[in-house]
């Protein structure tokens, strides 16, 4: 499958454009001036993502954000701070130096990665090292080793996606899939009891896509970046979430790949196929609405995850649903 999903953008604030107090906060918080700063691409996220080099020679990567970007931005790094200062070093995540905070612009600091992310579309021998890190991380983290809330209440609202679009009188959107329209109650139905399965004591990542992992330039390590939306669910839950994504960038078949990892095996295919739908549900519905301030491509990014994971729905449902 070729990829259809647009690259992950959001609108970035080169690190010189930061209002000067946040420069200075953040520079007092790391001890030494910023010398050098080089805007990264790709993420879901507006506001600044630069790699820096301070005065002192040494290096970190800095994300920075205020209100007027995106309204929702800056509590979603609030929450990637408070997670990311908790995580244990046993996992491959980024070490947090540093936060500002001053009520509108929020800037966190990380240990700088020497790495990159996978290739789109995906190559085979670095999906399969993904792979073997997810598997890896849900073990890592089970069970959960810092506070996050429960799956089930985390985004109880989100998963009910089929549900909002048939009694919004979805089955007239054009832009909705014809097989979803046709079956908009039976899959609220069949999406109602994901959190009675994807519940656990697992701490997930929550939004595992290329863009958010780098594979370290000495080949060894998968590095999971970008945790505001970390949650405790079942070990599978990640795997379900990441492999539309995945699908949706050139990757294969979900289904075939999914049977093939350690936590499927204990995973109760109900649940699987009923969190899948919420999943799907989530996508298609948010896909349908206007891009958010400082994410231009996020709706169409959405959409084409939305398809995937209806492909994938529909290869898990069969004959039960035509």
């Amino acid at each position: 499958m070729n990829p259809t999903a647009p690259p992950a953008t959001g609108v970035r604030t080169p690190w010189g454009d930061l209002p000067a107090h946040v420069r200075e906060g953040v520079e007092s918080a790391l001890g030494a001036a910023v010398a050098d700063a080089v805007t990264q691409r790709g993420g879901f996220s507006p506001g600044t993502a630069a790699r820096v080099r301070l005065a002192d020679g040494r290096r970190a990567f800095v994300k920075a954000v205020g209100s007027a970007a995106n309204p929702q931005s800056p509590a979603l790094h609030r929450a990637e701070a408070r997670n990311a200062a908790a995580l244990p070093d046993s996992v491959p995540a980024p070490r947090l130096l540093a936060s500002y905070d001053d009520g509108t612009w929020v800037a966190l600091v990380f240990e700088d990665v020497d790495g990159r992310q996978p290739h789109v579309p995906w190559h085979a021998d670095e999906l399969g090292r993904v792979l073997a890190a997810v598997d890896a991380l849900a073990r890592v983290l089970t069970p959960a080793p810092v506070e996050a809330p429960p799956v089930g209440e985390a985004v109880a609202g989100m998963f009910r996606g089929w549900e909002r679009l048939a009694a919004s009188g979805a089955r007239d959107e054009e832009r909705l899939d014809p097989w979803a329209r046709r079956h908009l109650p039976a899959l609220a139905e069949l999406a109602a009891p994901w959190a009675d399965f994807a519940g656990g004591d697992t701490l997930a990542h929550g939004d595992l896509r290329a863009d958010n992992m780098l594979l370290t330039a000495d080949g060894g390590r998968v590095v999971f970046v970008d945790w505001p939306h970390a949650v405790r669910a079942a070990p599978w839950f990640d795997l379900v979430l990441m492999l539309p994504c995945v699908r949706a960038q050139g990757g294969p078949d979900p289904q075939d790949v999914f049977l093939a990892q350690p936590a499927a095996r204990e995973a109760d295919p109900r649940g699987v196929t009923a969190t899948l739908a919420g999943f799907a549900g989530y996508l298609v519905r948010h896909s349908l609405r206007p891009d958010p301030p400082g994410l231009p491509t996020l709706r169409a990014f959405q959409a084409a995850q939305g398809a995937a994971a209806l492909e994938w729905l529909r290869r898990r449902l069969g004959p039960a649903l035509p």
